[in-house]
């Protein structure tokens, strides 16, 4: 049943993207939407995504709210390190382990970690969950801190709102090591 809601999600999602780029919802782009979507799904079919948790909506309310958050915060902080007198800011490549199970929510977190302001992910370790960031602005201890503090912040919000231990099933995809 899942599988089903999802491919009709995607079917319509397409469907969607062909009506926003013709620019007119009528009869025609619904339907010649819906024969590209069908003709995109079956001709270039996207590997299974294995699906191991429970989405939470509050504690994803919750995530977005705390990434929004960041990514304002960060953005001003950026924009008053490029104005401010002075020497340019300390950077350095910081690394940070994710307590995260799932490969999807991995990928999840080095895109919040990539869009916030001041990091940007360059490397991940898969198997360790480690991940090494650019982190702009490192000089104190203060900043460093702030930095771990973040990462444990999302890396909680993500675990809360994909990976409750209650609702955590290995997929059956999942290769046993």
């Amino acid at each position: 049943m899942r599988r089903i809601a999802l491919r009709a999600w995607v079917l319509c999602w397409l469907m969607l993207v062909w009506i926003l780029l013709w620019g007119t919802v009528s009869a025609a782009n619904i339907l010649s939407g819906l024969a590209i979507a069908l003709l995109i799904t079956l001709l270039l079919p996207l590997p299974t995504v294995p699906i191991e948790g429970k989405l939470h909506p509050l504690s994803l309310l919750r995530l977005g709210v705390t990434v929004f958050y960041y990514l304002a915060l960060s953005s001003v902080q950026v924009a008053w390190l490029a104005v401010k007198p002075g020497p340019p800011p300390l950077s350095a490549v910081l690394r940070a382990h994710v307590a995260v199970k799932s490969d999807l929510v991995l990928a999840l977190a080095c895109n919040i970690f990539n869009l916030i302001p001041g990091s940007i992910v360059l490397e991940i370790d898969q198997a360790r969950r480690m991940l090494y960031m650019h982190v702009i602005d490192v000089g104190s201890d203060r900043a460093m801190n702030r930095f771990y503090k973040q990462v444990t912040e999302v890396e909680r919000l993500l675990v809360s709102t994909f990976e409750r231990e209650q609702d955590w099933r290995p997929s059956a995809d999942r290769e046993t090591a």
